[in-house]
């Protein structure tokens, strides 16, 4: 797999016949390099129509607007925006780094965008099929055959957004003459050379989900699920600071290749899933969304779409949890015994 490629000093020489005999890629470079500068645009165009959206709803529910509860899709958006603004100048410019980081971002994007696809061919009919009993007089249920055609829209859409586009990403940025490319344009090691691809991936998911934990108090008021009861306050605050720690020592450690932080991160992933488990055994989410001071407007929205009948969101953890407990276990033989 080319996700698999790298390994810390592995590479030929670049005098090495392997290194000479490759095609110049330096103009595809700068295309896809282009290409993600127009991505980061993109992104960057999502915080202020979340800010709009927002206030829009707040004024259709007549609720107070609460710009807090965006703050995570903002972070998101903005973070984004300037990462991919600065992979696309990267690889325009043919830096070892940004071709790694772009190659890691497109398997993520792909990788992300399965896993969306399989949720939405489940969330999507069920929101759907909800839809002719919410109909008014104003705005009329939609029919069984206009639900047909926004589903078919809709997986056209994901399939382009989530399977065409970053499979071109992967594709360009995985080939070894664009690895030549930039070797030979950039020469001396990155800091993207300290450990192989797979785990370097893991490590920056990692590190962007710090700012999510530590932006949650702000968020959802301190709370948080904890083995059948909700954290609050300070208590959750908390929690989330000493999850933010944990993380980031996890994350340190497998950047050094020390496999104590890929224990720390598999014992950490399992303890959480079995109390969120529990948790959703003993209580409805809707407790939860109240406890974070969402609107009861969007609360409502949320119980009509019957997303959180049942056992659904256990099947939906479990749908993101197990590819990454497997991928998890794959990236294990990278690692040291000792620190």
């Amino acid at each position: 797999m080319a996700f698999e490629e790298h390994h810390p000093g592995s590479e030929a020489p670049l005098s090495s016949p392997e290194a000479e005999l490759y095609h110049d890629r330096s103009t595809g470079l700068a295309i896809f390099g282009v290409m993600t500068i127009g991505l980061g645009c993109l992104s960057g165009l999502f915080v202020p129509l979340a800010i709009f959206g927002q206030a829009m709803s707040a004024s259709v529910t007549h609720e107070p607007t609460d710009f807090t509860l965006i703050l995570p899709a903002l972070c998101i958006y903005g973070v984004l925006a300037v990462a991919l603004i600065w992979l696309g100048i990267g690889s325009v410019l043919a830096r070892r780094w940004a071709r790694a980081l772009l190659l890691i971002f497109s398997w993520s994007w792909l990788a992300l965008g399965v896993v969306e696809i399989v949720a939405m061919s489940y969330i999507l009919p069920k929101t759907l099929a909800n839809l002719p009993a919410n109909g008014t007089d104003n705005q009329p249920a939609l029919t069984g055959a206009a639900i047909d055609g926004v589903l078919v829209g809709m997986f056209v859409v994901l399939g382009v957004v989530f399977v065409i586009m970053p499979g071109a990403w992967t594709f360009f940025y995985s080939s070894r003459h664009v690895k030549a490319t930039c070797d030979a344009r950039s020469p001396g090691a990155t800091w993207t050379d300290a450990c192989p691809l797979p785990v370097l991936a893991i490590c920056l998911w990692g590190m962007f989900s710090v700012p999510m934990m530590v932006v949650m108090p702000i968020v959802g008021h301190g709370v948080a699920p904890f083995f059948g009861i909700f954290l609050t306050g300070w208590t959750g605050t908390l929690f989330y600071f000493f999850l933010a720690a944990l993380w980031i020592t996890a994350v340190w450690l497998m950047y050094r290749l020390d496999v104590r932080g890929w224990w720390l991160l598999l014992i950490a992933l399992g303890i959480g899933m079995v109390s969120m488990l529990i948790t959703l055994s003993q209580h409805n989410m809707l407790e939860m969304y109240r406890l974070m001071h969402y609107p009861e407007a969007q609360i409502e929205q949320i119980q009509k779409s019957g997303l959180l009948e049942g056992n659904s969101l256990m099947w939906m953890s479990a749908i993101w949890f197990v590819p990454f407990l497997g991928y998890l276990w794959f990236i294990k033989r990278y690692f040291r015994s000792e620190g």
